[in-house]
């Protein structure tokens, strides 16, 4: 008898490396002659980012870029003093082997800082940055989707997988000025910079990407012996080549800030009210076009002996995106403690982690928000203290994502607070985050199937319907393999419309020849 198998070459994703690197920061900076001495230190910062990697061979190279921004107190507790200063490194890493269409995600965070003043004019700073990277490549696998002859069983499932798969990158630098009101007071110093990318718009237009978002600047600066704070915002519209992509694809676009120069200038009075931003963003953009096929899991032969082989496949598609929010509030301060005025407060996420919840429809986030303001104490000192929240919110989805691996990313903080009369400085921050749940879930594919034809199963008798009883949640196709039968001969015999038993009950079990 014929027997023939047919096959399909599935793309599969292949995990190459997922792990941190580390990198040491330190800096011992002299002030140049013309910052006042050091009269008392405020705030430190390490703001690290991925300006650009490669890979060559079985080796990534990329380069880190951290800003170190300090504030302090001039002499006598004069005005605030602005320093920044970057340093970059050049980092690589051996991956083991060499990647077949390697996608790479990298991702810079600063761990800790320290700070010390080793004199009135001279700076010591130490601290640790690290590098998240994940390097995955594809390689073709072929499994079985269909198989004929020898009284062949095949359990098939319907699997969806990336057939085809475009990715770009794009480097974009934008200008923009904004002049300050007549009602604000000029600008002194920039003492905090922070600039937020909302979500990007995506749209497929005669075989291009068009990318469109906004950049979000919040800006706290020094006039007149206080702190104001500024926000604003800057439009972007790019076109994005990727050859071959037409409205079959799904798209995603990450885009992320690698630089940003902020400079101010004096108008026609000679006041510092000009304030020029030149953001440097990099669009990382991908596009899946999804297929599917039936993929055979298991296999037997119901007449002749039969040895099966399988691998696992990854069967990778675009993450489906979920734009959540929730509310998270703190009591910062209060008695002594409370400070007389606040001019501003942000918050900062850390160490956020994410998991499943009520079976797979709802997504638990938890995590620490550090709240961090800019105000005046009792003495008219300007402080810029942190407070450190745990929390953990759980966010209702609706869609089982049982099956899906979830991820999730802050993408924004809005906060809000107020000091009420008995002195107690509250803080509200609303919080937007991006579910990211990625269908990846690996499948045990068949790809070998070998029928022994030379001799039959040996039966238990001499039968054509056997008896049998079902239990609870129990499968079909089990049932059918171990009575070697088919399992549309068992559901016809018994009026089955599932092929998993709802209750416990008696089967009659029909056996093929």
């Amino acid at each position: 008898m014929d027997f023939k198998i047919n096959r399909e070459t599935v793309p599969a994703a292949e995990a190459v490396y997922s792990g941190i690197q580390e990198q040491g920061i330190e800096l011992d900076y002299i002030l140049p002659d013309y910052y006042p001495d050091i009269f008392r230190l405020v705030r430190c910062e390490l703001c690290p980012v991925i300006t650009s990697y490669s890979i060559n061979g079985d080796k990534l190279s990329y380069e880190l870029q951290c800003e170190i921004k300090l504030l302090y107190c001039g002499e006598n507790g004069g005005s605030l003093q602005y320093i920044s200063q970057r340093q970059n490194f050049s980092k690589s890493l051996d991956l083991g082997k060499f990647p077949d269409s390697p996608e790479v995600r990298l991702s810079a965070k600063a761990d800790h800082v320290n700070f010390r003043a080793v004199n009135k004019r001279r700076l010591d700073i130490r601290g640790a940055v690290s590098i998240k990277i994940s390097v995955t490549g594809e390689k073709n696998q072929e499994v079985i989707s269909d198989a004929f002859g020898m009284n062949i069983q095949l359990k098939k499932i319907p699997v969806k997988y990336a057939s085809q798969k475009l990715t770009a990158e794009k480097i974009i630098q934008l200008t923009e000025e904004t002049e300050l009101s007549a009602a604000q007071s000029p600008v002194n110093s920039i003492i905090r910079s922070e600039c937020n990318i909302g979500e990007c718009e995506r749209k497929i237009i005669s075989g291009k990407l068009l990318a469109k978002g906004e950049i979000i600047f919040k800006l706290l600066y020094s006039c007149d012996s206080v702190i104001e704070q500024l926000d604003f915002s800057m439009p972007f519209s790019q076109i994005v080549d990727m050859d071959g992509i037409d409205e079959t694809f799904e798209c995603s676009i990450t885009a992320e800030i690698i630089n940003c120069n902020i400079t101010v200038s004096a108008d026609k009075n000679g006041d510092n009210r000009i304030i020029k931003f030149e953001p440097e963003l990099r669009l990382n953009c991908r596009a899946v076009k999804n297929s599917e096929i039936m993929i055979a899991t298991d296999a037997y032969s119901t007449v002749y002996p039969c040895e099966t082989e399988f691998s696992v496949v990854s069967a990778e598609q675009l993450p489906v995106i979920y734009a959540e929010s929730f509310r998270h509030t703190a009591k910062i301060a209060e008695g002594d403690s409370a400070p007389k005025t606040v001019y501003a407060m942000w918050c900062n996420p850390k160490n956020i982690n994410t998991r499943l919840g009520n079976g797979g429809k709802s997504v638990i986030i938890s995590g620490m928000l550090t709240y961090s303001m800019a105000a005046e104490d009792s003495s008219g000192t300007i402080i810029m203290p942190d407070h450190d929240e745990a929390f953990e919110e759980t966010l209702e989805i609706g869609d089982d994502l049982s099956d899906s691996t979830v991820t999730s990313e802050i993408s924004g903080i809005s906060v809000s607070y107020n000091i009420t009369s008995e002195g107690i400085l509250n803080a509200k921050a609303d919080i937007s985050v991006k579910i990211s749940a990625g269908n990846s879930s690996e499948i045990k594919a068949l790809t070998g199937i070998t029928i022994d034809d030379t001799v039959k199963k040996q039966r238990d008798g001499d039968y054509a319907i056997k008896l049998y009883f079902g239990t609870e949640n129990e499968d079909i196709w089990e049932i059918a393999k171990r009575c070697s039968t088919g399992v549309d001969a068992i559901m016809e015999e018994n009026d089955l419309t599932s092929e998993r038993l709802e209750s416990g009950c008696m089967l009659l079990i029909p056996i093929k020849e």
